[in-house]
């Protein structure tokens, strides 16, 4: 297990002139969890993409350290998995041809096909191996994200609203997921379900006060 942590310090977020959240601070040392709660509309989702590095904070800092080592925010994408119902595969390529093409461009490496029939066999997908992913339902869409964000064994797994679109089947699945990564990495869910952010050792309440 690599020895991994996160740090937010004082971070807020502001478009124009409103402010999402401000001066939200935590840390996680591998292994551990953290969950990010409140009601729709209260910066869940910026917080999680701010942590990816997907976007930046106004005011404040995010730190991840990777084996000693702070990741600049540009190569964080290496080191993440992110899982969320707004981010899209590509419709026209299949299952393996999604998780090959995502992780050539994450990491330049091509992934071998028992890496990736291995992820398939995981989220339920190995029958479907060679489909395009345009002819997935939305669930299976969502399981499909699950493996493209695992590929590359991430220090620090970011799941937003992680069992959105999922059957029971994929709730147990996802469920699965997480208990692994929390107990080897680094594991962020945003969520305003308590049962999913029971997952977590701790909990950060956004839009309170």
């Amino acid at each position: 297990m690599r020895s991994s942590s996160v740090k937010l310090d004082s971070v807020s977020k502001r478009f124009n002139r409103r402010t999402i959240f401000e001066k939200v601070s935590a840390s996680v040392n591998a292994p551990g969890s953290l969950a990010i709660t409140g009601r729709n509309g209260s910066g869940k989702s910026t917080l999680v993409k701010i942590l990816a590095g997907v976007l930046s904070a106004t005011e404040g800092k995010v730190s991840l350290t990777v084996d000693g080592h702070e990741i600049p925010r540009e190569l964080l994408y290496q080191q993440v998995g992110f899982v969320s119902p707004y981010l899209m595969l590509y419709d026209e390529f299949s299952a393996a041809e999604n998780i090959r093409l995502l992780e050539s461009m994450r990491s330049g490496r091509r992934a071998a096909d028992t890496e990736i029939d291995s992820l398939l066999d995981m989220v339920g997908l190995a029958h479907r191996r060679n489909d395009r992913i345009g002819t997935f339902s939305s669930g299976m869409k969502q399981r499909a994200k699950y493996a493209v964000a695992l590929i590359h064994r991430p220090a620090m797994l970011i799941l937003d609203e992680p069992t959105s679109n999922l059957d029971a089947e994929g709730i147990a699945i996802v469920r699965g997921v997480a208990e692994r990564q929390s107990t080897s990495g680094i594991l962020i869910v945003a969520t305003n379900d308590s049962e999913e952010a029971g997952w977590c050792s701790q909990q950060i309440p956004l839009g309170i006060g």
